[in-house]
């Protein structure tokens, strides 16, 4: 299949819902080779093990992607208590066992309440936290040993819905989890479980929302990545200008200050705080802008296709 110019591709946001197997990355190639485009990334990691919501950009929208990157996310996951692995996760091998018979509901809760809040969380080894330039799964694999450090997240909530005991020795927590970007659910598996003294590690895990895009909006990446190949719309779809709504308020310009936008000169200051979506009185997305004084300055120009 021969390639497209990206410029011959709507900028968009796609909304996907990741199966199990599969990396972030393969989900990115998916899209690049059914768009036949190269300029596709994603905004945030999802483990090959978990499925759910993973936002993608194509052409001038990889823009917004480091804003979305840094927003709240939300999981529903099942931890199960009574066994360590080496991932914190059902794709590691079991290192440790540990009977959990005696643990009982309101230990699990009373555990699970320590991990809410503002956190020093220490990311699983087998991770994509990068030591001394690299990956920290790659340096697992070389058999190094080497401890990573704490990095503060938030943790807004966990929900318990249900606990279940799939064994004699075992015990599984289904709950969900609201968080600060860079949370590590495996962490608090993990966490939860060292607490307890039986060791634990996550069965399952499904991202619902990032930011204000929830799981209902997404659908496969080949489906997505074809309703924007042919009309541009379509559930998983969101346009530029769409897209900008969706994550930042917006600034309504007059003409002429839509063409000093798109020539990246600034434009008199509105008083609030924080990037805004600039958009043009024909509803395109000119810019993000953020107030610097008495003026608006351009943080990032989109120029018109």
């Amino acid at each position: 299949m021969s390639r497209k110019p990206d410029a011959d591709v709507p900028p968009s946001l796609l909304l996907v819902d990741k199966p199990a197997g599969m990396t972030s990355h393969d989900v990115v190639a998916v899209a690049r080779r059914v768009l036949s485009v190269r300029k596709v990334g994603h905004a945030g990691t999802l483990d090959p093990m978990a499925t759910g919501l993973l936002v993608l950009g194509v052409g001038a929208a990889t823009r917004l992607l480091g804003h979305l990157s840094g927003s709240d996310k939300t999981y529903d996951a099942t931890v199960r208590l009574g066994q360590s692995t080496v991932t914190d996760d059902a794709e590691g091998e079991v290192t440790a066992t540990t009977s959990a018979a005696g643990v009982g509901e309101d230990d699990v809760r009373a555990a699970l309440a320590t991990q809410v809040g503002a956190l020093q969380q220490v990311p699983s080894s087998v991770s994509a936290v990068k030591v001394d330039g690299r990956r920290s799964y790659d340096r697992v694999r070389a058999g190094e040993e080497f401890e990573l450090a704490a990095r503060s997240v938030t943790v807004h909530r966990i929900d318990v819905h249900r606990i279940t005991r799939p064994g004699p020795d075992l015990v599984d927590v289904d709950v969900t989890v609201a968080c600060s970007t860079g949370t590590y659910i495996r962490a608090i598996a993990r966490d939860v479980g060292a607490a307890l003294g039986v060791g634990g590690h996550l069965t399952a895990l499904r991202r619902t929302s990032s930011g204000p895009f929830a799981i209902a909006q997404a659908r496969p990446v080949e489906d997505a990545a074809a309703a924007l190949a042919g009309p541009g719309s379509g559930a998983g779809v969101l346009g530029l200008a769409d897209a900008a709504r969706a994550v930042f308020p917006t600034r309504e310009l007059d003409a002429g200050e839509a063409v000093a936008v798109g020539h990246g000169r600034r434009v008199p200051a509105t008083g609030a705080p924080g990037l805004h979506a600039a958009l043009a009185p024909d509803g395109r997305l000119v810019a993000l802008v953020e107030d610097a004084g008495a003026v608006a300055r351009v943080t990032v120009g989109f120029p018109p296709r």
